[in-house]
């Protein structure tokens, strides 16, 4: 099968490309260190390609949008919050694969829901007190765990990550180049799970990535500009409207 006859087998309507489009050039914007918006792009692709499908869909253009954030922000990464996270994000990922490989859609939306709604309480919560939650192993292996598990079951793992670096007052370069860092490492061990286990990523999926790149590689320089304009103070408020906004909208969806 040929490359455009690749491409037609996914029956994609002029709407869906474009939505498709608007999804990879808000990843870019996102992964540039606009966070709170990927689950724009997660309701975005589910509805083209249905939630756990999407997935597969979603992983390898994370993986290139991590690379330009990793180029970009490297000098900011907190190499000891990626150590103490890590190990628990793997963890979490690997129950991740085991349980979604069985679930039903409509349990995995529940799932992708509630992982979200829990993030914005617990947000909103340490927001509002102005103190930060305890910098101990206890928390930080929580939200691993609970990041990467949100990770290999919607690519939900933003709003948690969201949660745990602004409890911790990490500054904005910091958050940005600590997060491009431990999500980079974490997409690219998931995707052999994607490949030989769910089967959400093909040579079809691979093709289809292939003629999004550019709109991610546009989103990003965009969003790396927005970024440059945005204070630490209005950083944390964004985040934390745009996280909640995102957790009300697949709610309701």
């Amino acid at each position: 099968m040929g490359y455009t006859e690749i491409l037609h087998s996914f029956h994609l309507s002029v709407l869906q490309w474009l939505a498709v489009a608007l999804a990879t050039f808000i990843l870019g914007i996102s992964k540039s260190g606009i966070k709170g918006i990927g689950i724009i792009i997660i309701l975005i692709l589910a509805f083209v390609f249905g939630e756990k499908e999407s997935t597969g869909v979603l992983l390898p253009m994370l993986v290139c949008a991590d690379i330009l954030a990793v180029i970009y922000y490297n000098r900011h990464a907190q190499w000891h919050y990626i150590i103490k996270l890590l190990p628990f994000m793997v963890v979490g990922v690997l129950v991740g694969v085991w349980i979604g490989n069985d679930i039903s859609e409509a349990l995995f939306k529940r799932i992708m829901a509630i992982i979200i709604i829990v993030s914005v309480i617990i947000m909103v919560y340490t927001e509002n007190r102005k103190t930060r939650l305890p910098n101990n192993k206890l928390f930080a292996h929580s939200f691993g765990f609970l990041s990467g598990f949100a990770s290999m079951i919607g690519n939900l793992a933003g709003p948690i990550a969201n949660v745990y670096f602004l409890a911790i007052r990490l500054p904005k370069n910091e958050f940005i180049g600590t997060v491009a860092w431990l999500f980079f490492i974490l997409n690219v061990f998931k995707i052999p799970f994607h490949i030989f286990v769910w089967k959400t990523i093909t040579v079809e999926t691979i093709v289809l990535n292939s003629v999004m790149i550019p709109t991610v590689v546009l989103g990003f320089l965009v969003g790396a500009y927005i970024v440059k304009l945005i204070s630490n103070v209005n950083y944390r408020r964004f985040i934390l409207i745009v996280t909640a906004l995102g957790g009300i909208i697949l709610l309701f969806r």
